[in-house]
């Protein structure tokens, strides 16, 4: 497979207030692209499509659960997901399929195209992100907003097993090399 050029890759992880899945799905993320010396190769961020969140750090359980694990997810702040973000990236995971139909129900051109005339990107540029996930259940990582200790484990749990088979699907799809 041939390198590509459009380095870095930008993805962004959108769920409902960017305060529990999105934020832990970046900072997971981020932790294995910075393990695995791909730090260059990628732009990466997360939103929310409410606002009622917009300026808040993420949820206290979710960040605890997450610093167990030795990711920290200090320095982050929700922010609303904006037609803006169709330009600023090139690949757009939903946590669910609410999330999915909201991003789309924004996104300027239709079905997250990038509006260039090309379209055959179309239905991978704004997916599910447990379409990468080895275990993928429904396909949705469920909200642990009003739920107990256990749904946040859950979440990091099938967050950081999405994540690794992303960068791995990445590593191939765009033969990345290490930082080093």
């Amino acid at each position: 497979m041939t390198a590509k050029t459009n380095i870095p890759i930008r993805v962004v992880f959108v769920c409902l207030g960017n305060i529990c899945r999105s934020p832990v799905a970046e900072a997971v993320f981020r932790g294995v692209v910075q393990r695995r010396g791909f730090e260059s190769s990628f732009l990466i961020d997360s939103a929310g499509t409410g606002s009622w969140h917009v300026g808040y750090a993420p949820d206290d359980r979710m960040r605890r659960t997450a610093e167990k694990r030795g990711i920290s997810m200090t320095n982050m702040f929700a922010r609303q997901f904006t037609e803006q973000d169709f330009l600023d990236f090139d690949h757009i995971f939903a946590m669910d399929r609410e999330n999915l139909q909201d991003i789309l129900t924004i996104e300027p051109h239709g079905h997250g195209s990038r509006g260039d005339g090309d379209e055959t990107d179309a239905p991978f540029r704004v997916r599910l992100f447990r379409e990468a996930d080895p275990e993928p259940g429904n396909y949705q990582v469920p909200d642990p907003y009003y739920g107990g200790k256990g749904g946040f484990d859950d979440v990091f749990e099938m967050v950081a097993r999405t994540s690794e088979a992303l960068v791995d699907a990445f590593e191939e799809e765009f033969d990345l090399q290490t930082d080093t």
